[in-house]
């Protein structure tokens, strides 16, 4: 893939022989000290040792031995990332998946859809403990997507963006630890670092929540981690989609800003991303994918170039709480990550609340001083997106339906 082998700005590969982790008792104190006379400008994460981190083909073969005959619950699971999981999960020897959602008519068409008896709806809300008690017996994984995502929607009803967002998500925690359920992801998203609007503000204490549950749990068989990852292009609410109607209207493609940038990743990525924390995860973990970035500006002009149309924007401005540049890792996190090549491991801070443990032992050193963000990460250029969106399947539809020539 494009993201593959994506380094942080200003990280050096070479592992610290400096750096040492302090753990008194279950607490941890990070301490870096740097003895080279070479300045750097931004602290890297650790390269993980000491840790059994899976390749990518050793965790497919490994995510099908984990789920071969289990029950898995899907929250959410009508939408783009549950559908793709579950059409995963049934090659994988699933023995059942749980869809938990609103909208029974979307759980229609998916069930006419996939055809597998495998398969069990469940029409409910996270917001109420006992659909989602219902839901989590007798399962074994959770993969939590139920969500508000919309930033406009969400400003205007912030209270909604809560009761879904972070009471939902304490709803599912703590039914699947009440049900022994093994493992729970959660889904977060970049707009969770350093929130601006209701919906980013909502998914950063939907972490905290599965981060508190870790630290305040420590001997629960239910393991809770995060994963959080940028725009997943073609998903419901991806401006790309809008993109294609309005080319197919005749339109000119609405923007907010041309300069603004968002981090891109598929569909296919973002079932990586969860897998990868499926199977390397430990409770309170926060994942994140090494992303490539791009201005709104070239991802419409590399639309019209896919779809050979004429160039036409119209700039309408910034919605409600829109942010110019996002963030994947903050640098308070990045200082204490380990880095994993395509992702950003965030360890939970278990230390509790006695902090004078702490104040006396090691050298805190220095610090990353730059965010992972999609005004730093490698940016792609119009032709590099170009070539992204042809492995969407999406897009690649879409050009065989207007012409054959172009979706080769």
């Amino acid at each position: 893939m494009v993201f593959a082998a994506i380094a942080y700005p200003g990280m050096s590969p070479v592992v610290d022989p400096d750096a040492r982790v302090l753990r008194p008792g279950r607490g941890h104190l990070r301490a870096r000290r740097d003895t080279g006379a070479r300045h750097r400008s931004c602290a890297a994460p650790r390269r993980t040792r000491g840790w059994n981190w899976a390749s990518r083909d050793e965790q497919g073969e490994s995510m099908s031995l984990m789920t071969a005959g289990r029950r898995v619950l899907i929250t959410g699971g009508t939408g783009s990332f549950g559908q793709t999981m579950t059409r995963r999960l049934l090659g994988l020897d699933v023995a059942e998946v749980r869809i938990l959602s609103r909208d029974e008519a979307k759980q229609d068409a998916m069930r006419r859809a996939l055809g597998d008896e495998r398969v069990r709806y469940h029409v409910g809300d996270v917001r109420d403990p006992d659909t989602v008690v219902r839901a989590t017996r007798e399962v074994d994984f959770v993969f939590h997507a139920a969500a508000l995502k919309q930033v406009p929607s969400c400003e205007f009803f912030p209270l909604e963006a809560v009761r879904t967002n972070i009471l939902g998500s304490a709803n599912v925690v703590e039914a699947a630890a009440q049900n022994g359920v093994s493992s729970v992801v959660v889904l977060s998203t970049d707009k969770a670092v350093y929130p601006v609007n209701a919906m980013g503000m909502s998914k950063a204490l939907m972490e905290k929540v599965a981060q508190a549950h870790a630290r305040n749990n420590p001997n629960s068989v239910t393991t809770v981690s995060c994963v959080r990852y940028g725009n997943v292009m073609f998903s419901r609410g991806s401006v790309i989609p809008l993109f294609v109607e309005q080319i197919k209207a005749g339109r000119a493609l609405t923007v907010t800003d041309p300069t603004m940038t968002r981090f891109l990743m598929s569909l296919a990525d973002s079932v990586d991303l969860v897998e990868h924390a499926f199977h390397n995860g430990r409770p309170g973990d926060v994942f994140v994918r090494k992303a490539a970035a791009c201005t709104i500006g070239d991802l419409a002009e590399a639309v019209c170039q896919l779809f050979d149309v004429p160039f036409k924007l119209d700039v309408i401005g910034v919605r409600h709480s829109e942010k110019w540049h996002e963030t994947l890792a903050s640098r308070e996190e990045l200082a204490q990550a380990d880095d994993f090549g395509d992702f950003f491991r965030v360890p939970l801070d278990a230390r509790d609340l006695n902090y004078a443990l702490y104040v006396s032992e090691g050298d805190l050193g220095e610090g990353p001083t730059e965010d992972f963000n999609s005004a730093n990460a490698p940016r792609l250029a119009v032709a590099e997106i170009v070539e992204l969106l042809k492995t969407l399947p999406e897009i690649r539809a879409e050009l065989a339906l207007r012409d054959p020539v172009l979706a080769c």
